[in-house]
C-alpha cells in the first residue's frame, strides 16, 4: 500500500490503489478551490479564489489561464448540458458559462436582498442548481470584497434557472460550505465549517433527507472532521463520501464510518472525481491541484 494511504477499515483498501502515488500537476495558486472535470476535452478547471482567475489543466498540455478576472470564483460544477456553474463571492452571485463562451449571471438575489458570497454548489437531475451562501467573501477583501450582510445569516438555497425561483432549504447552518448528493439523490449533505472562525464552531458533515417535493427533513450529523474542516466533497457511485480535511482527502461509509484517508501536504480545499472512467481523483489544496488514480469511481455528473 502506498504510503499515502491510511487504512482504518478494511473496505478502504478496496476503494484505493494501492501502488498509486499522489502527482503534483500544478503549484503556484494562493488558495485553490472548486475543480470540476470536463470529460469533452478531458481538462479540469478550478479556482485561485483570491489571484480572481480561473485555471485549466490539460494532460499532457499543462496549466494556462482559464478566466482572470473571474469574479473571485470559488465552488464550480456543470449543469445537464455541460455548462459551466461557478460561485462567485465578487459578484456574490451564480454564474454560467454558456456554450459559445459567455458568462451570464443567473441569480444574485434572495427576497430583494444581495446574497453574502455563493461557496459551493451540485445540480440536481431536474436541473435544479443547490448552493451554499456563507459570508467568506464579504468578511474582508481577501477573497472577494469586504461588505456587510443584506441577509443576516447563512442559507442553502434551491434555484431554478428555468423559472428563476429560489427558495431557502436550510437556514439552520452557522457557515454552510460544501454540498454535494448522495448518488439516488436521496441525501444531501452539507458541511459547516464554522470553526474557520470560530474555535468552539462546527467541523462537521450534515444530512439531510430529500422530500420529492425538494424539502428537506431529519437533519443529522453525518461526519465529525477531526482535522481541520469538510470545505468541499464528492459521492462515489456507492455512496461513499470523499471530503478534504485539514490532512489531506478522508473518506466514509454511506453510514458515515471513516474508512481511511489519503495523505496531501497541504490542506485540502476540494476535489472532484475525472478521467474517462471517473477514477481518477482531482484534489485542490492550498496552492496547488493534486491528481491520484482511485479504485472508485464518481458518481458526479458529468
Amino acid at each position: 500500500m502506498s504510503d499515502c494511504h491510511v487504512v482504518e477499515d478494511d473496505r478502504f483498501r478496496f476503494l484505493v490503489q494501492g501502488n498509486a502515488w499522489l502527482e503534483t500537476l500544478h503549484s503556484g495558486a494562493r488558495w485553490a478551490e472548486g475543480p470540476v472535470w470536463f470529460g469533452d476535452s478531458q481538462t479540469v478547471v478550478w479556482s485561485d479564489i483570491p489571484n480572481d482567475r480561473m485555471l485549466q489543466w490539460a494532460d499532457g498540455a499543462g496549466v494556462r489561464v482559464f478566466r482572470q478576472p473571474a469574479g473571485h470564483a470559488n465552488g464550480n460544477t456543470r449543469d445537464r448540458e455541460g455548462r459551466l456553474l461557478s460561485c462567485l463571492h465578487g459578484g456574490r452571485g451564480i454564474a454560467r458559462t454558456e456554450l459559445d463562451g459567455r458568462v451570464r449571471t443567473l441569480v444574485d438575489r434572495w427576497d430583494g436582498k444581495r446574497l453574502n458570497s455563493p461557496n459551493d454548489l451540485t445540480v440536481k437531475s431536474d436541473g435544479s442548481v443547490w448552493f451554499t451562501d456563507p459570508p467568506y467573501g464579504i468578511m474582508s477583501d481577501y477573497e472577494g470584497h469586504k461588505a456587510d450582510s443584506e441577509i443576516g445569516r447563512a442559507n442553502v438555497y434551491r434555484f431554478e434557472p428555468a423559472s428563476g425561483r429560489i427558495d431557502v432549504v436550510s437556514d439552520d447552518l452557522d457557515r454552510p460550505n460544501g454540498i454535494c448528493f448522495s448518488p439516488d439523490e436521496r441525501t444531501l449533505y452539507v458541511s459547516d465549517t464554522s470553526v474557520s472562525h470560530d474555535p468552539a464552531g462546527h467541523r462537521h458533515i450534515v444530512a439531510f433527507d430529500v422530500g420529492d417535493d425538494g424539502r428537506l427533513a431529519r437533519r443529522r450529523i453525518f461526519a465529525e472532521i477531526d482535522v481541520g474542516c469538510a470545505d468541499g466533497f464528492r459521492c462515489d457511485v456507492e455512496g461513499n463520501v470523499w471530503t478534504s480535511a485539514g490532512d489531506g482527502v478522508h473518506c466514509y461509509s454511506p453510514q458515515g464510518e471513516r474508512l481511511g484517508r489519503i495523505r496531501v501536504p497541504e490542506t485540502v480545499s476540494n476535489l472532484c472525481f475525472g478521467g474517462p472512467r471517473r477514477n481518477r481523483l482531482f484534489i485542490t489544496a492550498t496552492t496547488s491541484l493534486y491528481a491520484i488514480y482511485v479504485a472508485a469511481n464518481g458518481a458526479q455528473w458529468p
